[in-house]
């Protein structure tokens, strides 16, 4: 990628109401929304979310602490962002900084060729002298007073391992010569674990300098670490510490960096392979929440309205929707980077079909996508649940990433099936299947809801036997495992646990059964343990999709397990996904499923996806689509005066018995709708900027409703909207 924080305008009765005098209260700043941006402020792309995350100390013509002071001095509570795998750090690898070429610290793939990230920017084997430099980065953004650092991306190429830099860290990690990684399974293993090792010690390291030196300043900086899903890196290739990050003890939380460009990874199902972006872009976010939630770290959810790859316009709307209702089905979560780098978005010009030239954006969609992203800082958490039946969860491990590349003695895993196979079923089939990450087993609260544990050591390995035995007493107190695989891929026979040290399985999958008291044929099997129960399922998972009705008995056994043998209620089999939060109601309808039918919502909706925010009394989400509403009969207090949705960022509210008024602030050149509930239809609506009086390009009133349909252009200042009730 890919590689917000304004404090919000208080209105207090007795703080006059000013559009010339930018003041913004003394107030605990709000941390809930959040964007990227190398680029200096502009009117243009002013997003008025909660947090400017600033990128780069080199990003740019302009200086990191005139960017930061730009921002800052508009209201916004200003971060820092940089890469700790690669970034503009030409000054570092050409020996500005040190008098030192380091070009020699790339990743390199076997054929001798450096991974370039840019010119003459390597993705990056982390040396001592690379982490020195990284700190002083860091502390120049502190010295400018930022409250958070974020390192983003700690990314290692699968591909990569063949540096003298790397083969230097292999002797010192292992204490033995290094193994080219694709002349066996073995090597790609340590190969993969020595990465995944060195981003972690990196992190550690700059992190534990930020805490001290922040410390020594009288402030406490945070520290998050922005990154792709497990399921996205271990599909595209990628080695990264991930969840094993949140055991740091100077980690404060993750950005989720899901977007249209992840999830539009192909994945098979039925057969095909082809990009499912709603079904991928829910296990990315999925696997993100597993890795988090029993550690407590904040998470921030990301999408893109956009993506790196050139597309078209409309491709971009159709999946930003699909990945932005993806991570709304999330109702644990309430934090978001709405978009990275909005001077891309708004001032980048794209594809429009039947177009020769390329276009900017349209006003209809950055209409639109400004009410999606200013929805957001309402959206509330909830303890809703997704419609369905609940409790039925796929394991995945951080080990997922370490068998993917090279492969070897022929056994392949395309678009990452055996992972995908155990999942996409089920989506396909509407059920709100969860991921688990077994590094987190010994949390009380990581198995706590399931009924039904779905797993495979096919894609994956064990990194400790003590998972087994939490497994083991999970089963044994009434929790069903059904366990997929031919334990027949070429990594079962590394060099690991399970058959060194006095251990002599022939797979990890042994180990486990042999704690479970059972003893596997080759054929498909079912056994009582204890309270629960163990199916065996001698099929790789990847064969579940990869074959045309291939997961059919997969979904005939889970309906058996959950049903008879989990007790969990009825197995619904639909093809929709909804949820309510707050007045907020998300809905996803899939494809490919043994349903076809739209789903139809009745009720009193604004009609978040479109521009217009039109009133619907039903709305109808046809296959392979998705709908964002707000709830009219949801509505708290229905007598005051309120702003339901809107392409701008509302503040400086103020109410009395015979006017509601405020400013509405979103990015200069595009225009704004409204969607307001007062207590009686308006006698007069004013909006000003600058003192000047701007034309309501709407102003329509809905006697059922009580809402006024609003409209008019936008201004960065922002504009004074004043409505007289009397």
């Amino acid at each position: 990628m890919i590689s917000l924080k304004s404090c919000t305008l208080i209105s207090l009765s007795i703080v006059a109401f000013s559009l010339h005098n930018d003041v913004f209260a003394q107030v605990k700043p709000k941390e809930k929304t959040s964007f990227q941006v190398s680029a200096p402020w502009s009117a243009d792309y002013d997003v008025r979310s909660d947090i400017a995350m600033v990128y780069g100390i080199n990003d740019g013509k302009v200086s990191f602490e005139e960017r930061v002071k730009g921002y800052r001095d508009k209201g916004y509570e200003v971060q820092f962002m940089t890469g700790i795998a690669w970034g503009q750090y030409k000054d570092y690898f050409l020996g500005e900084w040190d008098g030192k070429n380091h070009l020699d610290e790339g990743q390199v793939m076997q054929n001798g060729e450096t991974i370039w990230h840019g010119n003459n920017v390597p993705y990056t084997v982390p040396s001592a002298s690379y982490l020195a430099y990284m700190k002083t980065h860091v502390k120049r953004a502190i010295d400018a007073g930022v409250s958070a650092i974020y390192l983003e991306e700690p990314e290692f190429w699968a591909r990569a391992g063949y540096s003298e830099a790397f083969k230097k860290e292999w002797q010192k990690f292992y204490g033995s010569p290094w193994m080219p990684q694709h002349e066996s399974p073995e090597a790609t293993y340590l190969s993969s674990k020595l990465k995944y090792q060195l981003y972690f010690n990196a992190l550690k390291e700059v992190f534990s300098y930020v805490k001290s030196y922040s410390l020594s300043k009288g402030k406490r900086v945070k520290c998050y670490v922005p990154t792709h899903s497990l399921l996205n890196y271990s599909s595209w290739h990628i080695v990264s510490p991930e969840a094993s990050l949140a055991n740091l003890d100077g980690m404060d939380g993750y950005i989720a960096q899901v977007w249209t460009g992840t999830s539009r990874e192909p994945v098979f199902y039925n057969g095909k392979s082809k990009e499912r972006v709603f079904e991928n872009a829910f296990l990315e976010y999925g696997s993100m929440v597993s890795m988090t939630a029993p550690t407590g770290r904040k998470i921030f959810f990301l999408t893109d309205p956009i993506e790196d790859r050139a597309r078209s316009w409309d491709d971009y709307k159709v999946n930003y929707q699909a990945t932005f209702t993806a991570e709304l089905l999330y109702p644990m979560v309430d934090n978001y980077e709405v978009m990275p780098w909005p001077n891309r978005i708004y001032k980048g010009k794209f594809v429009v079909e039947g177009m020769k030239e390329k276009q900017p954006i349209s006003p209809d969609y950055a209409t639109q996508m400004q009410v999606m992203v200013n929805s957001l800082n309402q959206m509330p958490l909830s303890k809703n649940k997704l419609n369905g039946s609940q409790g039925i969860g796929v394991l995945l491990s951080n080990s997922l990433m370490f068998q993917n590349f090279p492969t070897h003695q022929g056994y392949s895993d395309p678009y990452l099936s055996n992972t995908y196979g155990l999942a996409i079923p089920l989506l396909k089939h509407g059920i709100p299947v969860e991921t688990v990450h077994i590094e987190n087993l010994a949390n009380k609260n990581t198995l706590k809801d399931i009924k039904v544990l779905i797993m495979s050591y096919s894609n994956m390995k064990p990194l400790l036997p003590e998972y087994h035995e939490l497994l083991t007493k999970w089963v044994k107190s009434g929790g069903v495992l059904l366990y997929f695989g031919r334990d027949n891929d070429p990594f079962q026979n590394i060099k690991e646990w399970w058959n060194t040290k006095g251990n002599t399985f022939k797979a990890p999958s042994e180990h486990l059964f042999g704690l479970l008291g059972i003893n596997p044929t080759t054929a498909d099997s079912a056994y009582n343990v204890g309270s629960g129960r163990v199916y065996m399922v001698r099929k790789d998972p990847k064969e579940l999709i990869m074959k045309a009705n291939g997961d059919a008995d997969f979904i005939s056994t889970l309906k058996t397990a959950y049903e008879a043998d989990a007790k969990a209620g009825e197995l619904i089999i639909k093809n929709n996904f909804v949820l309510n939060r707050g007045a907020f109601v998300i809905a996803a309808v899939v494809d490919e499923s043994p349903s076809k039918e739209p789903l139809t919502l009745f009720g009193s909706y604004i009609d978040l996806f479109n521009p217009e925010l039109p009133i619907l009394n039903q709305k109808i989400i046809e296959p392979k689509t998705q709908a964002y509403l707000f709830d009219l009969n949801k509505v708290e207090n229905k007598n005051k005066p309120q702003v339901l949705a809107a392409a701008s960022r509302v503040t400086n509210e103020l109410i009395d018995k015979n006017s509601y008024s405020f400013i509405a602030r979103s990015p200069a050149n595009t225009y704004n709708i409204m969607r307001i509930l007062l207590p009686a239809k308006p006698v007069t609506i004013t909006a000003k900027t600058s003192g000047k009086d701007l034309l309501l390009t709407k102003n329509e009133w809905d006697n059922r409703t009580r809402t006024l349909l609003l409209g008019f252009e936008n201004y960065s200042e922002g504009v004074a909207v004043n409505i007289s009730l009397k």
